[in-house]
Order: C-alpha cells, then sequence, then structure tokens
C-alpha cells in the first residue's frame, strides 16, 4: 500500500469510527503518545487512536509548550509512531504558528508523515499551556482561526481536522465558546474540541447537551472522573487522553531514581524486562533477562 493510500485508509478509519461512537455513544478513546514505546503500550491496552502532544513532544525536548516546535519535530514523532502500529495518529499543532501558510505547512508535513488528523486551536501565538498559571493564554481572531482551516484543509485534504477552541480556557461564555465552534465547523473542520478546565466537568457536560454539529471531541484532563460511559452519554465522540502515559513514566522514573539512591539497586519489581524493551522495535526479539 502506498503512503498515500495509508494516509486516507487512516483519515477514513478514524472517520468512521467517530460516526460509529456518536451513534453508540460509545468515544473514540485515544491516549498521548510521544514515542514508539508508549504507542506500542496503547496498542496493547486498547486504545483506538494515538495522540501526539505539544506538551510531551516539548518536554521529551526540554522546551517550554509555547510554540517551540515545527512541523517536522511532530512528523518525526509521527513516523515513529507508525513503525510499531497502524492506529490512527492525531497531531496536536497547537495554533499552527498562528498563520495560514503556516498552518498549511503543518498540514501537508503531517499527512505526508502519515497522520490521520491534525487538531488546530485558536489561542494567539506564542501560545502556552491551557493549565498555565504563570502566564495567561489569549485568542486569536474567529476570522484568522478560519482561514487557517481553509488553508490547511485545501494543503491536506487527506487529514481529519479538528478544530479546538480555548475561549472557556480563557474565561469566556458557553455562548462565544459555542459560536467560535459554528463558525470553525463552517469553515470546513471535521470535529470540534471545546477545550475546558472546569474540575467539576459541568462545562464539559453543557458543551454535549448543547452541541449538535459535527463531531465533539473533549481532552479530559482536568475531569478525569468522567468515564468512557458518562462521556458516550453526553455526547462526545472522541476522548483524548493527551498526557498520562507520560505522567505515568515520569513518576515511576521518579520513584526507580529514589529508590537507588537510598537502596543502591534498581528493584526488579520496578523495571520492565529488557526483552521487553527489545520488543518495542523487534517483536520477535530475546533476551535472557
Amino acid at each position: 500500500m502506498s503512503a498515500a493510500m495509508s494516509e486516507i485508509s487512516a483519515a477514513a478509519r478514524l472517520r468512521a469510527a467517530l460516526r460509529d461512537a456518536a451513534a453508540c455513544r460509545r468515544p473514540v478513546q485515544a491516549i498521548g503518545a510521544v514515542n514508539a514505546m508508549a504507542a506500542r503500550v496503547a496498542v496493547e491496552a486498547g486504545f483506538g487512536a494515538l495522540w501526539v502532544s505539544g506538551l510531551e513532544v516539548s518536554a521529551a525536548y526540554g522546551l517550554a509548550d509555547e510554540n517551540l516546535l515545527c512541523s517536522r519535530d511532530l512528523a518525526d514523532v509521527v513516523t515513529s509512531l507508525r513503525r510499531v502500529t497502524d492506529l490512527p495518529v492525531i497531531v496536536d499543532v497547537d495554533n499552527a504558528a498562528g498563520t495560514g501558510a503556516s498552518a498549511a505547512r503543518f498540514g501537508f508535513d503531517l499527512q505526508a508523515a502519515g497522520a490521520a488528523a491534525v487538531c488546530l486551536e485558536d489561542s494567539r501565538y506564542p501560545k502556552c499551556n491551557s493549565f498555565s498559571e504563570h502566564r495567561a493564554q489569549a485568542m486569536t481572531e474567529t476570522e484568522a482561526v478560519c482561514e487557517q482551516i481553509k488553508e490547511l484543509k485545501a494543503a491536506a485534504p487527506g487529514l481529519l481536522l479538528i478544530a479546538r477552541t480555548e475561549t472557556l480556557i480563557c474565561g469566556g461564555g458557553m455562548d462565544d465558546a459555542l459560536a467560535r465552534a459554528t463558525s470553525y465547523e463552517a469553515a470546513g473542520a471535521d470535529a470540534v474540541l471545546l477545550h475546558s478546565k472546569d474540575t467539576t466537568g459541568n462545562q464539559a457536560l453543557e458543551v454535549g447537551r448543547r452541541w449538535s454539529g459535527v463531531p465533539l471531541v473533549t481532552v479530559p484532563t482536568a475531569f478525569p472522573h468522567l468515564d468512557r460511559r458518562l462521556l458516550g452519554e453526553a455526547g462526545f465522540a472522541l476522548a483524548i487522553y493527551a498526557n498520562q502515559l507520560t505522567r505515568a513514566a515520569l513518576a515511576a522514573m521518579h520513584r526507580a531514581a529514589a529508590g537507588f539512591r537510598v537502596t543502591g539497586v534498581f528493584e526488579a519489581c520496578q523495571l520492565a524486562d529488557v526483552q521487553d524493551l527489545m520488543r518495542v522495535g523487534d517483536p520477535d526479539a530475546r533476551a535472557c533477562l
């Protein structure tokens, strides 16, 4: 199968999965995967898609989450994931550097790398993380985002485009958030995401009650108590668990390193087998440890 056919197939499979998820009220679950090891874990755990998180990739590169990644940084991650799985890969392009031309380049490069979808947000360049307290997120104009959507879609017609609004993150009202989402749908977005940091989950549930357009996406980082059943009943077709595997890995590394400083040894019960590590790149590998 050619690369172009593979890209179209991944996007088509994701599109069909979102349609089925909306119909049966059981959202597709995507998990953040910053490398092939995380992708292997995701496959074994039964996730339906992978998410290339701007925060995770930035952290892996030792960079702040503020528009310091280029399209090639993200494309390299997509390539590594596709070496080990054919799960659809959704890429977080943040605000795609804030212009129509830069959005087109992100779309072209990521489609060529084999991504199935991208998520474009309406934060103002340079962005900051949605959960930051040291800086405040700012919004760009609706018309400018609509132009980015159009140019990205024109440059990468094989990609699904998820349009994400930060209105609720920035303290805006639900009516304004829904109005932006409606504008992005009209500009060509295939799905919409109204991001929320409301830890009660009430904002997310209201979004589900009030939205009636293209498939609805959520990132339940702030409201993990809303499980798959509740999110599906609320109307979400896709739930993205954006950074949990990296956070779990970081916590485990902290524990293993701290334990070593105390005991002088790494406990085998804290470590994956050497064979597990070898099998990320070679499923048939065998090891004596």
